[in-house]
């Protein structure tokens, strides 16, 4: 009786626990410029009023850590990042901040209760990513999403110049 009790509880626990999770594509297009810098990139979600429960991913230059954090310092050029939730952060941030990216498409990928996704309570949600780049300009693209997914879905969004198409992919 007892191995019974103890061989469904085994299965229990050593079965998986399976959480939601989000995909994001980011494509960062190749500029015809005299000088091409990459650009800084933060992906984030929202609330509805605008509140931050998670920065998912800051590309930044974190090679120029000179005296003054040289790297760190342009951080404040991706402003609507930065207002909402960058200057609370201390860089680096272990399994969010990374070096900048090439031009081409880059993917992540998260699930929910593992760092950076925290367990979301159910709501509405827009997940944004801004890129600004030295000698060049500044971009928010922003794709609103429901949470927790009902179903695995993709919502796309599109920039125009610093951004390419942008991708966020749901899984239940």
């Amino acid at each position: 009786m007892n191995i019974r009790y103890c061989a469904a509880l085994g299965a229990l626990l050593g079965a998986p626990a399976f959480a939601a999770g989000l995909g994001v594509n980011v494509e960062i297009p190749r500029l015809n410029v005299a000088e091409y810098h990459r650009p800084y990139v933060a992906v984030w979600i929202e609330r509805a009023d605008n509140t931050v429960p998670a920065t998912l991913a800051v590309w930044y230059d974190v090679k120029m850590r000179g005296a003054e954090g040289e790297g760190t310092k342009w951080l404040k050029d991706m402003r609507q990042w930065w207002r909402r939730t960058g200057r609370e952060l201390q860089m680096p941030v272990d399994g969010v901040s990374g070096a900048t990216k090439p031009a081409g498409k880059h993917q992540i990928s998260f699930t929910e209760g593992s760092n950076p996704l925290p367990r979301l309570p159910a709501g509405s949600y827009r997940l944004v990513v801004e890129a600004s780049r030295e000698v060049g300009g500044r971009e928010v693209v922003t794709i609103p999403f429901q949470w927790p997914p009902a179903k695995a879905e993709q919502l796309q969004g599109q920039g125009s110049s610093e951004l390419g198409a942008i991708a966020l992919d749901l899984k239940p």
